[in-house]
């Protein structure tokens, strides 16, 4: 069958089938990282924020099964292939997170709501995508290079479960668990059914995007990359694929952006939700503009953005997960305050 199939095509399929159930997740299971950290800051509600925990577990319990039959080699991703920097992590994670406060959303969060209708966000996915391609082959690309130089890792693997001399398949299957656990503490959670059944669906699709591409890899001669879901980079790849398709093949980056797209317009239109919008503030577009500007950059420094990061990469337990997803949120935390009470501090 791959014989009369280009990879590129069938890499697409694999990541839209993913997308599609993230697009879902977003519009009928409220699966959204800006929504959960405004929710604990400012509602006193740590409902999403646990729904996002349930993804991760189930993730992670995901991922490390399929490490332990053998279906997929983490060193072929790229975070835990290549070599870790802690400032590139922290830098692009505060200003991902700051723009993602200033545009009201991440890229993925972006993609849903442009999905329903949202036309504001039309122009968040434009900026976003322009941004990542300005700072991974534009003008910013040598800066980039030369402060954050892409090397293959040495010596053991940089993650928390194959760089620590730990079992590596009982460390994550531990993990996994505790996350569960965690986030399925809370009685007030737990009488929400519908948060944690998309939780779970959220993290499969994960798994999804790392078993179907390993798979692929494997199945092809060509080298097919061994990744997951992210909504940064892939953005950039599929604006310039809707320009280049007749010289390009599209991947599983194209087919994800596409899959939420779907997912998000079929969600909407189940719970009745779909309609058009359009920014009426000049001012809201400016500042649109600027944080989708931020997220784009941001998101290539630090290898990632809230999805990329926080559930494809934290899956492997990459050591660059947790502190890329710590400084997302302490820059999202800083948009907030400054959008809701400026830069004056109490004293």
């Amino acid at each position: 069958m791959l014989d009369s199939v280009d990879p590129g095509l069938f890499a697409a399929l694999i990541g839209m089938f993913g997308g599609l159930i993230l697009g879902l997740a977003a519009r009928l299971g409220r699966f959204c990282s800006m929504g959960a950290i405004e929710d604990a800051l400012y509602q006193g509600s740590d409902l999403r924020a646990r729904q996002w925990g349930v993804a991760l577990g189930v993730a992670l319990l995901g991922t490390f099964t399929l490490i332990g039959f053998g279906l997929f080699d983490p060193a072929k991703t790229a975070y835990l292939g290549l070599r870790w920097y802690p400032l590139a992590s922290i830098g692009g994670g505060l200003l991902f997170g700051y723009g993602m406060a200033l545009a009201g959303n991440c890229g993925f969060g972006a993609l849903a709501r442009l999905g329903g209708g949202d036309l504001r966000n039309f122009v968040i996915v434009l900026v976003m995508g322009l941004a990542t391609y300005v700072t991974l082959n534009g003008p910013l690309a040598s800066l980039r290079v030369f402060l954050f130089p892409p090397m293959p890792a040495e010596g053991p693997l940089p993650g928390f479960a194959h760089g620590m001399g730990l079992p590596t398949v009982p460390t994550g299957i531990v993990a996994g668990l505790a996350v569960l656990a965690l986030s399925l503490s809370s009685r007030a959670f737990r009488a929400k059914p519908k948060l944690i059944l998309w939780g779970g669906v959220v993290g499969l699709a994960i798994v999804s995007g790392w078993a179907g591409t390993a798979w692929l890899s494997e199945a092809t001669f060509e080298a097919t990359p061994v990744t997951s879901h992210s909504f940064a980079a892939p953005i950039g790849d599929t604006l310039f694929y809707l320009m280049s398709s007749s010289a390009l093949s599209p991947g599983f980056g194209v087919g994800s952006v596409i899959g939420v797209l779907a997912g998000a317009a079929i969600g909407s239109l189940i719970k009745g939700h779909f309609r058009w919008e359009a920014c009426e503030d000049p001012r809201e577009l400016k500042r649109q503009i600027l944080g989708a500007s931020f997220m784009g950059v941001g998101a290539v420094v630090a290898f990632g953005c809230t999805v990329g990061q926080g559930l494809s990469a934290f899956s492997l337990l990459a050591y660059s997960a947790p502190v890329t997803i710590a400084a997302i949120v302490a820059g999202a935390a800083l948009g907030l305050r400054q959008l809701i009470y400026g830069f004056s501090f109490a004293r």
